[in-house]
């Protein structure tokens, strides 16, 4: 089964290709260079595998993360 986990961009590299996110507090870089559309800091992309596939909206992005929370939460019960 794959994942992807929404993410929101905190900070683009110069370049354009990379870019700094942050999910349930946890920051990392990410290529942004496949997604279709232009990004920007402030905007949701899902992360698979450490590259950033596609742009979602926030309402989506915080819908699946409050999924995610869920899911943790069971699991360490």
């Amino acid at each position: 089964m794959c994942l992807a986990v929404p993410a929101k961009i905190v900070e683009i590299t110069t370049a354009g290709e990379t870019a700094e996110v942050e999910t349930l507090g946890v920051r990392r870089s990410t290529l942004i260079s496949l997604v279709d559309e232009e990004v920007k800091v402030g905007d949701y992309v899902l992360i698979h595998a450490g590259f950033a596939i596609r742009k979602i909206n926030e309402r989506e992005a915080e819908k699946s993360i409050e999924l995610h929370k869920q899911l943790s939460q069971m699991e360490s019960q």
